[in-house]
């Protein structure tokens, strides 16, 4: 019985004598007037009334009991809905006839959803209440809310049962509204560009469009495999080879990768595609929408984030790859061009490399291990190696580097970006080159798409595209250190048998 502790009993007895007494414990057609924060605004003019009350004013609220104080004839209850706590006085002379003892007192209690009619008053401590004239019970809570003053403290229980963590914590929800209206914000933010939202396939014959290694799945009927999408990337560029000139798509990503504190297997990401375009327009659009995210979300342009203070003001950091690598990464100049003094440097240093990793492979090394967590405020890293970009034009100045940026804030990449590849030869050439790669060990490599490249060859317009990493971008706008308080429902390992008899599931 998944209901079978001795405090869930009782309640299932209470919800069972209810019904006995023809009352449904979980009705329908339960109708709320208003929300409690309209409540506050709407009857503020009741502490200038005398006496503070105003009985001509009945209205209809509806909320969980998140805390419960009978004192004999009367009693206090706090009542919580999506706009947060409102505090009711139930009293016995204004019930129906033994509802206060039968009902009220013995059957509901913490944890229940009840809806009360009343009118507005002011307490003697001079708090905003609702005198209740009528209440109903519209849904039984059988599993007891954790206990008052620990509330829910285990973390992994948290995101195990979000729903348990939004009733428990209210700021939770707070996090998750700022998240809805960063994804509200930034998709008006691309329509105003003219850049039009469009849907491409989570389902592909061949996993590309970043360096990542796939989840597979068979399709039955046509008795293929298929791989849930890495990037939508490749299936965008098609797009604007066909004649849109400025595409965005906001949507889910697949990884089959590590979890940590950035990184859950399937994530949400804004990727757009901008026709006539380069990736220095794109470094200036990216400040525009953090400007307009900061204005709309009333933030200031410095903000904290974990120990640091967060400067956002315009324009951004840009600092050369290479550059990176001396300048904030430390790396003396000779090294980071050199193949054994970097794999000697990263050995010195504790770190261990292949050493049949290429210079650039091996300058991702020292990147990863010596810049990126330096990289605080905003900085856009630019002219990667085109070894290490395999969509990415490569730069008229240097063949070598590729037009491309990343972009990092409190040492994590927020964006990646760069001028599109269009040369299908060329395209062809460096998916040839990945798939040496893969064949060499490397499971992240690009696959080889043939049908891209064809695409290609009819020809598409010089582009710029740019991916930004929604998940992230809300941890920072909300001061969360870990992707999972940014997600709903982040993936978690499978439950033990002993840590369920723990948790008491």
């Amino acid at each position: 019985m998944i209901f079978d502790n001795q405090y869930e009993q009782q309640r299932i007895e209470k919800s069972n004598t209810l019904k006995t007494a023809g009352k449904n414990p979980y009705p329908h057609n339960i109708q709320k007037e208003m929300t409690t924060g309209i409540f506050k605004e709407k009857f503020a003019y009741v502490s200038s009334l005398d006496p503070q009350r105003d009985e001509s004013k009945e209205t209809t609220l509806s909320g969980r009991i998140k805390f419960l104080r009978i004192m004999g004839k009367a009693a206090f209850v706090k009542i919580e809905d999506a706009d947060g706590l409102l505090q009711i006085y139930v009293a016995r002379d204004n019930l129906p006839e033994g509802f206060y003892n039968d009902v009220f007192k013995k059957l509901i209690e913490v944890g229940d959803i009840i809806m009360v009619k009343g009118f507005p008053f002011i307490t003697k401590t001079g708090e905003l209440s609702l005198h209740v004239t009528a209440l109903e019970l519209a849904t039984k809570s059988i599993k007891p809310l954790p206990e008052k003053f620990h509330g829910l403290q285990d973390q992994e229980l948290r995101y195990r049962q979000r729903y348990l963590d939004m009733i428990m914590n209210p700021e939770v929800k707070e996090v998750f509204k700022t998240r809805s209206r960063v994804v509200s914000i930034t998709r008006r933010f691309f329509e105003e560009k003219g850049f039009l939202e469009v849907e491409t396939p989570m389902m592909h014959p061949i996993a590309g469009g970043a360096n990542a290694k796939p989840f597979i799945t068979h399709h039955n009927a046509l008795g293929i495999e298929r791989f849930l999408r890495i990037a939508p990337e490749l299936y965008l560029k098609r797009l604007i080879v066909g004649g849109f000139e400025a595409v965005f798509e906001i949507n889910r990503n697949f990884r089959n990768e590590g979890m940590d504190a950035t990184h859950n297997p399937e994530f949400t990401m804004i990727e757009f595609y901008w026709a006539y375009h380069n990736y220095k327009d794109l470094m200036k659009l990216t400040e525009d929408l953090f400007e307009r995210l900061l204005n709309e979300l009333d933030l200031p342009t410095q903000l904290p984030y974990g120990e640091h203070i967060i400067d956002f003001s315009t324009p951004f950091a840009k600092v050369p790859w290479a550059k990176s690598l001396v300048k904030i990464g430390g790396i003396p100049a000779d090294v980071i061009t050199d193949k054994e003094k970097i794999l000697a440097y990263l050995t010195a240093h504790g770190f261990e490399a292949d050493a049949a990793l290429s210079v650039p492979k091996l300058q991702v090394e020292l990147f990863d291990n010596f810049v990126e967590e330096k990289l605080i405020n905003p900085t856009f890293i630019t002219h990667y190696p085109v070894e290490i970009s395999p969509l990415a034009r490569r730069s008229d100045e240097d063949c070598d580097i590729a037009d491309r940026f990343e972009f990092f804030v409190a040492g994590k990449e927020i964006a990646n970006g760069f001028n599109e590849l269009n040369d299908p030869i060329d395209q062809y050439e460096r998916f040839s080159k990945q798939i040496e790669d893969k064949n060499a060990g490397d499971d992240e490599a690009h696959e080889m798409d043939e049908e891209y490249c064809h695409a290609l060859g009819y020809g598409m317009a010089p582009t710029a595209g740019q991916g930004i990493g929604i998940d992230r971008l809300v941890m920072l706008l909300t001061n969360q250190h870990t992707i999972r308080d940014v997600i709903l429902f982040p993936a978690m390992k499978p439950i033990t048998n002993t840590k369920k008899e723990e948790d008491g599931e």
